[in-house]
Formats: C-alpha cells, structure tokens, sequence
C-alpha cells in the first residue's frame, strides 16, 4: 500500500512538490489551500521498501480540503518520473476508522496525524 508521495525538486517549495506528486502518482489536480500537518522525519533502511542504501528522508505532510464528489476507487497512468512512468497506481480511500496495520510504520504515523487533523 502506499500514498501519493515524492520529492522535493530543486527550486521547489514543499507545497509545489506535494501538488506535483499528487497530480504526477493520482491524476488529482488540487488547487485549493493546503493545511501543513508537519514533518516527518524518517531514516529509510537498505533493503526495505525498495531502498537500496540507507538515507534519511524528511516528509512534508499536507491535508486538502475539497467539497467535491470522487470514486470510491479509481486508477492512474502515473507519469512524470523515469522510475514510476507508465505504472498503473489503484487507488481507493481509507475511511476514518478503517485499520491501518497493513500500512508500513511511517505511512501509519501520516495516517495518524491526517486523522487527528480531522478529529480537530
């Protein structure tokens, strides 16, 4: 499992890059305000993940807030980057109290935080 993520370009804010990866993995253009959530900061071992040496990584988390209606389910021809071009992503949404011990630890703490925004 995994959620629409990716890096930072240079010349890039954190909030150009979130709209970029969104649109590039999901098809979703998202024009509307952006709620920082935080960062994670994340060290990344060799061999988990399909990372192939260790390395730190820092997430910049966003929530979007949209009144429009999407599908339950829905896939995307992602596009942008050599590693993902052309991989066909399936996505659906969690809903708010669904469990999420399927998801790898540091999509979990993301998971976490978006739901505690929600709660707020």
């Amino acid at each position: 499992m995994q959620l629409p993520k990716g890096t930072v370009e240079p010349g890039e804010t954190p909030e150009d890059a979130v709209r970029r990866e969104l649109l590039e993995e999901s098809g979703i253009r998202f024009e509307g305000p952006l709620v920082p959530l935080g960062t994670l900061d994340r060290e990344c071992e060799a061999g988990v993940e399909g990372n192939v040496h260790r390395h730190a990584q820092l997430w910049h988390l966003y929530a979007m807030h949209t009144d429009r209606d999407w599908p339950e389910t829905f896939s995307h021809v992602a596009s942008g980057s050599p590693e993902e071009d052309g991989l066909v992503f399936e996505f659906r949404w969690l809903t708010p109290t669904e469990p999420i011990d399927g998801f790898a630890m540091p999509y979990r703490l993301a998971i976490e935080r978006l739901r505690a925004h929600l709660n707020t």
